[in-house]
């Protein structure tokens, strides 16, 4: 619940750099700028800012941690797919980085870890069991 959270929080800043018309607070260099990032084309999905995304997915993998660790761990890996394929944009399209968006990464990746062992232990108490 606390990544989800921090994953939140994290898009959340996302979002607000996404609709900053004023100068980025965290553009450091021609190799870090939020702003460059989140104003490029590839920050919006089919109409959607892709911060906005960010703050559903990981909004729905808080409600789903704990109770339905299989389905939880099945939406981490979506949500890294996703993830990967903005950084692959950053890293080799627009060969700048958002710190926002490394954050965030990080989180998809360590929540999709956590998620994965969880399912794992699961299942195996569940087969346990009967």
């Amino acid at each position: 619940m606390a990544l989800c959270l921090a994953g939140v929080v994290t898009a959340s800043l996302a979002l607000r750099e996404h609709y900053n018309t004023a100068t980025s607070p965290c553009s450091i260099d021609e190799r870090w700028d939020c702003g460059a990032v989140n104003h490029s084309p590839y920050a919006v999905f089919y109409g959607v800012p892709v911060a906005l995304i960010g703050i559903l997915g990981y909004a729905l993998l808080a409600a789903l941690a704990g109770r339905f660790p299989v389905i939880t761990a099945l939406g981490a890996v979506v949500g890294m797919g996703f993830a990967l394929r903005l950084t692959w944009i950053e890293w080799k399209v627009l060969e700048t980085w958002c710190i926002y968006c490394v954050t965030s990464q990080g989180i998809i990746a360590a929540l999709l870890l956590l998620s994965a062992v969880a399912a794992f232990v699961s299942r195996r108490k569940r087969r346990a069991a009967s």
